[in-house]
């Protein structure tokens, strides 16, 4: 056979322009079929990860031109003790101890770092000794991985060490012997240590007796030692053979000598180097040969703009030089090679992915073209995965879904949540109006009560007590009974209960949860269905069986505990997906390949990722240890997105912001770009697929919606007005057609806050119960008399308590302000009237108008003066507001007043017209007089009837119901019909007609 014709040790090389799975089958398939019907099957080949495996037995088919073939034996390097004969280690797997589940194994470092919390020098609880088990698990494995035996810890001493970084070393030396002590306590062993094992003693096997089929491990760049090993094993079989991805035999060896961890050759460089092989030395593989001219420039410039930052001076001349090269073939090599690639510029992440959805579903309207994503943020991924869902694209996503995403972790969390505020409104909607949520219930039955609830019982400010949310339901029995039900349920959470084992926690949730999914039989099978329910059903199970050890947890510390675990937990969503569109992450893209590629994400944080924040161990730390420093990563990252970028199409796709702030262009596409205008060329864009990015949702022949302005017929405007309407039919008509003439009343936000409404309400009933249980002599401690009023009101309003704490505060100022001035007011001996309703009648165009008001408070003094007070807890009108009778409350009730329309009071003399700010702070209070005593009171009066008859007359007259006349104010007084009449789009978009 040609490809074992040559002795080992054999090492191929697929470029990175070729498609991986594609050649090496087509290699494998020409190469081993004539040998016989068995010959392809018998074959052994290993690849990196499940996904590249699938990958390749499809690839198979496709160069069998679809005929019934049987593939090789493929293995994922990662689960070798997983396989079946004859590739099964057999006693080499037998002879290891199990794996310790990933989950246990959490638990039990969160046990390890409670124990020594107090060597760290810090009280942890559950989730933040969680967060630093993970940490630690992550160093334990990379000394497995490594196969570094962490003694070297006990050299990090010394006065260049400082003291954090000494705690850290000493926690990490008790770990290193505590951690494995409990494994074999246990009998396990972690994950990494097992299969570094098993990849050893494999080595050692294939080393002794050399298998005699055919051997191949193919995509993996040997990044892991025992791995690296392995790879020279298989290479130096009789009939074995490695294939690297894309390593770059172009490269100058200057170049080449000078490649670092960053470079995307750099994991090769490695792994050659420790397999004694010589870049020379490694061979293109059969099936790669190809004229394909594009693709072999395209890898060309991609790799030159990716070398070593120490021999980038020279791209000018390395640019002529390619230059040359392609004169041989009549091209320009330059633009040649950048001939189908493409960079889309968008502006934030929403519109990335819908730029890549419409990218990936244009490839789709070609029959039988592949598209693929490839991104290593799966923020992104789901957000291409749901645009694509409009058009009813299911796409085959490596990036499967949080738990905390599915249906059943949406629902744990929430509930987790009502264990720590259980009459949060919002709380409780949302799960009552979650999908696997049924109490009992039937649908509808369910929907019924649940609008009953919501409508007279969670909207507006929350209830402090369930009695209380019972008493404000009233005679509404469908929603009281839903809402006793809903109590049962959550009462297992035991809300109250001092801090609880998390076993405990997550046993009552799991009963809180089946109680809330059952159905009217009970069965809350619903639940646990999906993948989804799967997977809660197994964390949930873990943390009841298995979390022994792990420190008491408060509610709010249980529903940090429970969303930390499910964001860590990925699930894969399976059924059907369209067969010729994948999103893939990046190590993935390094064996697959497709029509048309989109490289998303690149910004630098995300592609690649920044270093990863190590609490345990700094740079030199990890260095003296021996172990690999943070730039490995990225140089990983630069080669997924080489070979990705090789790719016949591709269009490299970043944003321009991320989260809301300015986005740095990954590196990659900063040097790209920079090798590009240095050769002259500009990368070419698709501002079309941005067109129809920005277009998808927009209006079709969009126009700013023009001042909203109906016009009712008269018959049907109101008769009746009072002076606070008076000032929304002056500022705002459209808010007295929306509500007066429409009866449109706005609904209470669920958990709406009851502050400055409250406030008002307290202070208005505070000064009336003051003057009516006080009418004529004010008691000496009226300033204790008026505190203890104004903050039982607040308290029946339903004010929280941390707000609460603070208007007591502030009501102690108020009231000894008040009680000054109700001292000072009352000296001359006027009588004090509250809360007293007079009206007064016009004659209008359309027939008679009534005005009404309800007046805080009216002195009448000695002299027959009538003074009208108005309490205020924010900012007051000013005077010139009042005088252009923007705000004619308190000028209207003057009016109705001195006309006699407060029948109790008589026609009393124009008295003062005040304002009294109330706040508590300083100063605690103020009198603002918008109008004295007298000629001045009276003229107010006047103007206001005057102001009010033209106003009334104009509407009679057909004047229409305009929103916003009075834009001075579109800031200070938000209108509860704002939105429906469009205030922002006309007002910023300007009018027609000059209106």
């Amino acid at each position: 056979m040609t490809l074992f014709a040559r002795p080992g040790p054999r090492w191929f090389n697929i470029p990175a322009h070729r498609p991986f799975v594609q050649d090496l089958a087509a290699g494998l398939y020409d190469a081993l079929t004539p040998l016989g019907p068995d010959a392809l099957s018998q074959a052994i080949i290993l690849t990196p990860t499940r996904r590249g495996a699938r990958a390749l037995a499809d690839a198979f088919i496709a160069a069998a031109g679809g005929k019934a073939v049987l593939p090789p034996q493929i293995r994922p390097l990662g689960d070798l003790d997983e396989g079946e004969p004859p590739f099964e280690p057999g006693d080499l797997a037998v002879e290891l101890p199990a794996a310790i589940g990933s989950l246990r194994r959490r638990f039990e470092l969160t046990r390890l770092v409670k124990a020594h919390e107090r060597q760290l020098g810090r009280d942890l609880d559950a989730s933040a000794a969680l967060e630093l088990a993970d940490a630690l698990g992550g160093f334990l494995d990379s000394l497995q991985i490594e196969e570094v035996s962490g003694a070297g810890l006990a050299d990090l001493v010394g006065a260049d060490l400082a003291e954090h970084w000494r705690i850290s070393r000493e926690f990490l030396e008790m770990a290193q012997v505590a951690w494995p002590a409990r494994l074999a306590e246990l009998g396990l062993v972690d994950v990494s240590q097992r299969r570094v094992a098993l990849l050893r003693k494999l080595a050692q096997a294939w080393t002794d007796r050399p298998p005699q089929g055919v051997l191949i491990a193919a995509g993996s760049t040997g990044t892991a030692p025992a791995t690296a090993d392995l790879l020279a094993v298989v290479a130096a079989a009789p009939q074995g053979a490695v294939v690297l991805p894309g390593l770059d035999d172009s490269l100058a060896e200057s170049a080449w000598i000078e490649v670092g961890e960053q470079h995307p050759q750099g994991a090769m460089r490695r792994l050659l180097h420790r397999a004694g092989v010589e870049r020379r030395d490694v061979m293109e593989w059969p099936a790669s040969f190809t004229l394909d001219s594009r693709g072999r420039w395209r890898r060309r410039v991609i790799n030159e703009a990716l070398r070593p930052a120490e021999r980038t001076a020279d791209w000018l001349s390395v640019i002529e030089s390619l230059r040359r090269e392609g004169d041989k073939d009549g091209v320009d090599a330059i633009a040649e090679g950048l001939s189908g690639l493409s960079v889309v510029t968008a502006r934030a992440e929403e519109e990335a992915a819908t730029a890549a959805a419409l990218l990936l579903r244009e490839a789709l309207e070609t029959p039988g073209r592949t598209a693929a994503l490839v991104a290593p943020d799966q923020a992104l991924a789901r957000r291409v995965a749901a645009k694509l869902a409009r058009w009813g694209v299911a796409a085959d996503s490596s990036a499967g879904l949080s738990l905390s995403g599915c249906a059943g972790g949406v629902l744990a969390g929430l509930v987790a949540k009502a264990a720590v505020d259980p009459l949060d409104p919002v709380t409780l909607l949302a799960i009552l109006k979650h999908p696997l949520v049924r109490l009992g219930l039937d649908p509808e039955h369910l929907v019924e009560a649940r609008a009953a609830l919501e409508r007279e019982g969670l909207r507006g400010p929350r209830c402090t007590s369930w009695p209380a949310l019972e008493a404000r339901l009233g005679k509404s029995d469908i929603a009281l009974t839903l809402a006793r039900t809903l109590q049962a349920a959550l009462a297992r959470l035991m809300i109250d209960a001092p801090d609880q084992p998390p076993a405990e926690a997550a046993r009552r949730l799991t009963e809180t949860l089946e109680a809330l999914a059952a159905d009217p039989l009970g069965d809350a099978g619903g639940l646990w269905a999906d993948h989804g329910g799967e997977a809660l059903g197994r964390l949930l199970a873990g943390l009841i069986d298995e979390s022994e050890g792990l420190p008491p947890v408060t509610p709010r510390g249980f529903a940090d505990l429970l969303s930390r675990l499910m964001a860590g937990e990925s699930v894969r969503t399976g059924g059907s997906t369209h067969p010729r569109l994948r999103i893939l992450g990046a190590i993935e893209a390094r064996l697959t390949r497709a029509d048309r590629l989109v490289v998303a994400g690149l910004e630098e944080g995300v592609w690649p990722q920044g270093a990863p924040l190590d609490p345990f161990l700094s740079r030199p730390m990890r260095e003296r240890l021996g172990l690999p420093p943070p730039e490995r990563r990225v140089g990983l990252a630069a080669h997924d997105f080489a070979q990705a970028a090789c790719a016949p199409e591709v269009i490299l796709l970043h944003s321009e912001r991320r989260e809301g702030a300015p986005a740095v262009k990954s590196r990659w596409l900063w040097r790209l770009e920079t090798l590009a205008r240095g050769a002259g060329v500009l990368l070419p864009g698709r501002p079309d697929v941005l067109d129809w990015a920005r277009a998808l949702d927009a209006a079709q022949d969009y126009r700013p919606a023009k001042r909203p302005a109906p016009s009712p017929p008269i018959a049907d405007r109101p008769r009746e007005m009072a002076v606070t309407r008076i000032e929304a039919l002056t500022r705002d008509p459209y808010a007295v057609w929306a509500r007066d003439i429409l009866k449109l009343f706005p609904l209470e936000r669920p958990d709406e806050a009851v502050e400055a409404r409250a406030r008002g309400t307290a202070i208005h009933k505070a000064f009336e119960r003051l003057a009516e249980d006080h009418p004529d002599q004010l008691p000496p401690d009226a300033a204790a008399i008026f505190e203890g009023f104004y903050v039982a009101e607040l308290e029946a309003a339903g004010m929280p308590h941390e707000a609460l704490a603070r208007e007591t505060a502030l009501a102690k100022e108020a009231a000894a302000w008040v009680a000054d001035l109700e001292r000072r007011r009352r000296a001359d001996g006027r009588t004090i009237h509250v809360e007293l309703k007079g009206e007064l009648t016009i004659e209008a165009p359309a027939g008679p108008f009534t005005v009404n008001a309800r007046a805080d408070r009216i002195e009448i003094d000695p002299q027959g003066y009538g003074h009208i007070l108005d309490y205020k807890t924010g900012k007051a009108p000013s005077k010139k507001v009042v005088e252009t009778g923007f705000s004619p409350q308190l000028t209207l009730t003057a009016a109705i007043l001195q006309s006699g329309g407060f029948p109790t009071l008589g026609h009393p003399g124009p008295g003062e017209l005040t304002y009294l700010e109330i706040t508590g702070r300083k100063p605690a209070g103020r009198e603002e007089v918008r109008a004295l005593a007298g000629d001045e009171s009276a003229l107010a009066a006047a103007n206001a009837y005057e102001g009010l008859a033209k106003l009334v007359a104009q509407f009679d007259h057909g004047r229409p119901y305009a929103s916003r006349v009075a834009p001075q104010f579109v800031k200070l007084h938000m209108s509860d019909y704002d939105h429906l009449a469009r205030v922002f789009e006309w007002s910023t978009s300007g009018e027609e007609d000059g209106e």
